[in-house]
């Protein structure tokens, strides 16, 4: 049976969308994934662009509020900036009354990493850099949650 996941961030634009791509493409068949945010923001367009070049389409996503879950039955839900992880809700039972497992992994902002340079393809660069740290962060994510 597929466990849900949902990924938390802050605004839901960039790392947590990056994150659902990349779940739904490599381990769809196991999980059924989300995203959310403590608010929204919008889907970045660079994080898009960069999820592209991977051969992941995440242009029908959609930047959601973490309230729009409320009566999803989660099983794990996964913080993916220290924003969302300190602001992140306590949460009751919904899943056969069980409270989801909350799990914590930090990613860099590459929005604010791209504040540093003026070149597009640096800008990028840092967008890329946290697009494969999340990949890989998939790829062993059934050793985080406990399943190997």
């Amino acid at each position: 049976m597929k466990k849900n996941i949902l990924f938390l961030c802050t605004g839901n634009s960039c790392r947590s969308q990056m994150a659902e791509g990349w779940l739904r493409h490599l381990k769809g068949d196991l999980f059924h994934v989300f995203s959310a945010g403590i608010e929204t923001h919008g889907l970045n367009p660079n994080a898009v662009k960069v999820m592209a070049e991977a051969g992941v389409d995440i242009s029908g996503q959609r930047s959601q509020l973490l309230s729009e879950f409320d009566n999803q039955s989660l099983n794990f839900v996964i913080t993916v900036c220290g924003h969302a992880h300190e602001r992140c809700p306590v949460f009751m039972g919904g899943n056969n009354g069980q409270a989801p497992k909350v799990i914590h992994v930090g990613f860099a902002d590459p929005p604010k990493m791209a504040l540093a340079f003026d070149d597009e393809q640096q800008q990028l660069d840092c967008y890329r850099q946290v697009r494969d740290e999340i990949r890989d962060f998939v790829l062993g994510i059934e050793g985080v949650l406990g399943f190997e």
